[in-house]
């Protein structure tokens, strides 16, 4: 009965959305940025190395990472300063060439949004300028870590937000900064906002459109760090990153999945995510998330709360924080258990 109401809560809601706010909700509606990085079609023209450059559009992370691999310093070097736009984003080039290529185009770039990011010492693994911005940013060593976590945020977070001033930890750069001073040596966390997220709470973030181009990027990411020999992640997904992290799981190679302040995951219980991962969840009883009905209703919803007990995930204390983005606040209990799962202390 208690889900019979709450399908019939959904389908209120999907009618509200669709009908009295159809306007505000079609304004806000997003674009996925999806395929290859920016300048991919002047690296395959490229013929400076007297061979054929991997297509970034269809080769694996391996075989980029095998690309590389036998290429000399100054070849690499010849790449990023022609291309740093596509060796800054491409999943499997090593990871320290990438921090140089992002760096050198985002000095490059004359976007104001883009000035901190350009700041010296930033470990910026990833930057596409498209659309609203995307960007991954390191916090450690990420080459030495026997640890790597990565933050998948949710819904209003692009390049421009990523670092924001206000509501700090529900920023992918706070959330990060937050678990890597909670760890201890040996690990190294990855804020990872590398896809289009919903902004506000309009259609976008009822449907799994955006999820599903992010879990495509996610996906290809995780495997460019596989390729790269770093360790297999934990991930940690916030509110809509949730859902991106629902539609890669069987794919993304992780130890660990970590949801808090989920809408759903679009699976119905953990077995449905098919991974071999562990699967925890967080949610405080002040997170507004609650209120959102947990069902799927013609592709509106993301379907069961993970922190519920028929979800069958783990569940992380979360008591003492508080509202949708103070998980990763200083002092509570769900960071010092986020750290613990970082650290492979639970497994």
């Amino acid at each position: 009965m208690r889900r019979y109401a709450r399908t019939l809560a959904a389908v209120a809601l999907a009618t509200a959305v669709v009908t009295g706010t159809a306007g505000w909700a079609s304004g806000n509606t997003q674009r996925a940025v999806t395929g290859p990085p920016p300048g991919s079609a002047a690296w395959r023209a490229d013929g400076v190395l007297g061979r054929e450059l991997p297509d970034p559009a269809r080769a694996t992370p391996q075989q980029v990472a095998s690309f590389f691999a036998r290429l000399s310093a100054e070849e690499q070097q010849e790449l990023l300063e022609r291309h740093p736009s596509v060796v800054g984003n491409l999943d499997g080039a090593p990871l320290e060439l990438r921090y140089r290529a992002n760096s050198r185009a985002l000095r490059s770039s004359s976007d104001p949004r883009y000035v901190r990011l350009a700041a010296p010492g930033r470990q910026i693994l990833a930057f596409d300028p498209r659309g609203r911005g995307q960007v991954a940013e390191v916090f450690g060593d990420l080459r030495s870590a026997r640890h790597v976590s990565v933050v998948v945020p949710g819904s209003d977070i692009d390049a421009g937000t990523f670092d924001r001033r206000g509501d700090v930890y529900g920023t992918p750069s706070g959330m990060a900064k937050s678990l890597y001073a909670e760890t201890g040596g040996g690990s190294a966390v990855i804020a990872w906002a590398g896809y289009t997220t919903p902004v506000g709470l309009g259609l976008d973030a009822a449907t799994g459109t955006l999820a599903e181009a992010g879990a495509e990027r996610l996906t290809r990411f995780t495997a460019g760090l596989a390729a790269d020999g770093l360790p297999a992640p934990v991930v940690f997904c916030h509110s809509y990153g949730s859902v991106v992290c629902g539609l890669a799981a069987s794919r993304l190679g992780a130890t660990d999945l970590v949801v808090l302040g989920s809408p759903g995951m679009r699976a119905d219980d953990v077995a449905g995510l098919r991974t071999g991962a562990r699967v925890w969840a967080a949610k405080d009883d002040t997170d507004w998330i609650d209120d959102v009905p947990h069902v799927e209703v013609a592709g509106l919803g993301h379907g069961p709360d993970p922190a519920g007990a028929e979800f069958g995930a783990r569940r992380v204390p979360a008591e003492d924080a508080e509202g949708h983005t103070g998980y990763f606040a200083p002092g509570t209990d769900s960071l010092r258990a986020f750290a613990a799962i970082a650290e492979g202390a639970s497994r």
